[in-house]
């Protein structure tokens, strides 16, 4: 298998009144950065990166350093690519665009293995332990009426409970942006709204101290949520590890670390019960097997953070489709031992009209797709309509 030809694409999507806040950021837009390879017998993979921060570095990554090095790889198996572009930008790269670049080539890879092979990437990474998974929807965000605490509190109970119409069973919430007093009016009036059976989740985004996360993790085990994200920056692992002892709720994190190297570190100073490697941005599928099997060898659960459009979505239920029980009980049971898939709520185009056909949630549960590679298709005519800037290298000449 090599590589001919290399493309890359910025995509960038206003949301105008629908944009949101989280503890960290006002989001006024969604953008991406797609990598479209295609190899010497015609083959097309696509893959992702780019999605936290701005998707141009990535991009340069991938157009001035990565392709070049891929188009001159005799052998383009996923494996193969990720361990050369890796070892020859590790001593500038070892987190940051280049992994997400990395795994945006990746993606692509094993999407291009599996249309190859005519088998789907959960086939290939070791079989699927499930052909649908239980969804979780991400939502709750902040709007700029929240900054004055209490004013839109109706706001969010509505919110939260067209969720629960739409068939959602479990919601992961934004806390951090405000104040914790004012921040646990939020939480009651999401769980008064929603139910004490609802599953609810709530999530951070390193917005707390370890003082101030202990206060709010209270707040959270009161009103019942099964998993805390994020409490503190991802650089104190003694902030993380301080939460996690003076808390029953599990901890979870790791959206903003890198390779397997990150995550050992991150699970030998006893961080978190539940790791969230990022496809997109951690290395990508070759990579968040590698993080999956450190994890399982501490018994900790594997729940994929997914934030990126259509793509970034297939490749997190390929792989929630892979992962075995954590720990293992004759009857699996969501969040507690089963993985769980993120289904961001938020406003997207990227993930909603990118793919031919749409995810839907159907019982609770979103359906891994069964087609080869990732199993879905990109629809080039939105890819244009959102275009901001492309990227094209051809075979490299000698």
């Amino acid at each position: 298998m090599k590589i001919e030809r290399v493309e890359t694409f910025v995509l960038r999507t206003p949301l105008g009144a629908d944009t949101f806040y989280s503890s960290q950021a006002r989001f006024p837009e969604r953008t991406s950065l797609l990598v479209r390879l295609t190899t010497t017998d015609g083959v097309v993979g696509w893959g992702e990166g780019g999605q936290y921060g701005p998707p141009e570095p990535v991009q340069s990554c991938i157009d001035d350093v990565l392709a070049e090095r891929l188009l001159a790889a005799p052998d383009a198996s996923p494996g193969v690519v990720w361990d050369l572009l890796y070892s020859t930008t590790r001593d500038y790269g070892q987190k940051g665009p280049y992994i997400e670049a990395i795994s945006a080539i990746d993606i692509a890879l094993w999407d291009i293995l599996g249309k190859t092979l005519n088998a789907s990437v959960s086939t290939l990474i070791g079989g699927r332990f499930r052909e649908s998974v239980k969804a979780y929807g991400t939502g709750g965000y902040y709007s700029s009426t929240d900054f004055e605490p209490g004013r839109d509190l109706d706001r969010l109970s509505a919110t939260v409970a067209g969720y629960a119409a739409d068939g959602f069973g479990m919601l992961k919430v934004k806390v951090g942006l405000l104040d914790v007093r004012d921040d646990a009016r939020r939480v009651a009036a999401v769980r008064d709204a929603l139910g004490e059976d609802f599953t609810l989740l709530a999530d951070a985004n390193h917005a707390y101290n370890s003082s101030s996360a202990i206060a709010m993790g209270r707040v959270l085990e009161h009103y019942g949520f099964q998993f805390f994200e994020e409490p503190v920056p991802p650089e104190d692992r003694a902030g993380y590890a301080r939460v996690r002892s003076r808390l029953d709720i599990p901890i979870a994190g790791g959206e903003a670390e890198y390779t397997r190297y990150g995550f050992r570190d991150f699970i030998a100073d006893g961080c978190v019960d539940i790791i969230q490697p990022d496809i997109c941005v951690c290395g990508g599928i070759s990579e968040v097997q590698r993080i999956a099997t450190l994890a399982s060898a501490h018994n900790l659960r594997t729940i994929p953070h997914v934030w990126g459009s259509g793509i970034a979505l297939a490749a997190a239920l390929q792989v929630c489709a892979a992962l075995p029980l954590a720990p293992y009980t004759h009857v699996p049971r969501a969040l507690q031992n089963e993985p769980v898939i993120e289904f961001d709520r938020t406003r997207n185009p990227l993930r909603d009209d990118l793919l031919a056909s749409e995810f839907v949630l159907d019982d609770g549960r979103v359906r891994v797709p069964d087609g080869p590679g990732l199993g879905v298709d990109v629809d080039g005519d939105v890819v244009e309509r959102y275009l901001v800037r492309s990227g094209d290298s051809g075979r490299v000449r000698v």
